[in-house]
């Protein structure tokens, strides 16, 4: 966020260009494999043709996203992910608004997705209730959650 640090600035939407897709594609790669340590295979699992990317932009900066894929009345959530600089400044919490507005126009009924642990309270406080026992995934702590739209 600009060094306001306010999310006025921020445009919380689909992705409207190839290059907005690329730049989501490159923070979850920083995100998730050069931090966390996942591998790229697991990250680029074949599903980003089919799904619709929310992106967070500044300007003309991605500083935060996640995707959304759809399978009949269930929209599955993942890949959310935020600058460093920007975390705690509500940009995931806006992305995730915007990913119910998204797939309840699309017909979803439910979204679902495997949160890591550490940050279950940003799903809890936006209505996403644990569904069954934790579980190792790319060696990070996750718990299925879903929400009822």
């Amino acid at each position: 966020m600009t060094s306001s640090g306010t999310l006025a600035e921020l445009d919380v939407r689909e992705a409207r260009s190839p290059d907005e897709v690329a730049q989501a594609l490159g923070l979850r790669e920083r995100v998730f494999c050069d931090e966390q340590g996942v591998s790229i295979a697991a990250d680029r699992d074949g599903r980003d043709d089919e799904a619709t990317h929310i992106v967070a932009v500044e300007g003309d900066r991605v500083l935060g996203t996640c995707r959304l894929v759809f399978r009949g009345r269930i929209a599955r959530l993942g890949r959310l992910a935020v600058e460093p600089e920007c975390r705690g400044g509500g940009v995931a919490a806006a992305i995730l608004r915007e990913a119910d507005r998204v797939a309840r126009r699309a017909g979803a009924e439910v979204i679902s997705l495997h949160a890591q642990t550490y940050a279950l309270e940003l799903y809890i406080r936006d209505g996403y209730v644990e569904r069954g026992a934790r579980f190792m995934e790319e060696g990070i702590e996750h718990v299925s959650m879903e929400k009822l739209l």
